[in-house]
């Protein structure tokens, strides 16, 4: 693995506790020689982490589009910085540039990211690993949400086996890194035939 591509937050007014993650991430990154690829923003969790990242030594490559440069305040220390037309354009080169996702806490676009990743997986349109921070218990409705996905039918359990959770940055991301390859076998991970 290369290359981490991280979803996240841009705000400013999460708590605390947030912000110190996104840069242990970030320096976590850096330290096992990875490039970051991230969302392109210098504020919130996005920032953070860039910011920790290039600190520590590490590559970071920032995605954002034109509309996004002047909110979310695009970062110049960037080694490399794409300003894109569309969020569509923006995604799909997150996607292309990482060999690995980590999802942080985030809002609507973050969850976004998450489940486009997710069903690209699925489709086996990628073979990287997904891993979700699930730092100070965010991400538990989430959780509980595929739960209910999986209890219902609607899901396949077996999608589980493609996300790695966990509380601990660098636990996880020498999870990803480590990850071994996981088959995708429509009649096993399609709910209409796993019945």
């Amino acid at each position: 693995m290369k290359s981490i591509t991280l979803y996240c937050s841009a705000s400013t007014s999460l708590d605390p506790g947030y912000y110190s993650t996104a840069e242990r991430v970030g320096r976590a990154i850096a330290e096992r020689g990875l490039e970051l690829v991230y969302g392109g923003g210098g504020i919130g969790l996005m920032g953070s982490a860039a910011r920790s990242c290039k600190e520590a030594g590490g590559r970071v490559t920032g995605i954002i589009t034109e509309h996004l440069l002047t909110m979310e305040q695009g970062w110049k220390g960037c080694d490399e910085l794409h300003v894109v037309d569309s969020m569509r354009e923006r995604k799909r080169l997150m996607m292309e540039r990482g060999e690995g996702f980590l999802i942080l806490p985030g809002g609507i676009g973050t969850y976004e990211e998450f489940f486009e990743v997710l069903v690209a997986r699925l489709l086996e349109e990628h073979h990287h690993p997904i891993g979700i921070l699930n730092d100070q218990g965010y991400y538990d409705p989430l959780l509980a949400l595929l739960e209910h996905g999986f209890e219902q039918r609607f899901i396949a359990r077996p999608t589980m086996r493609l996300i790695q959770c966990g509380t601990d940055p660098d636990a996880l991301i020498d999870a990803l890194v480590t990850a071994d390859a996981v088959e995708v076998d429509p009649d096993t991970f399609y709910p209409a035939r796993s019945g």
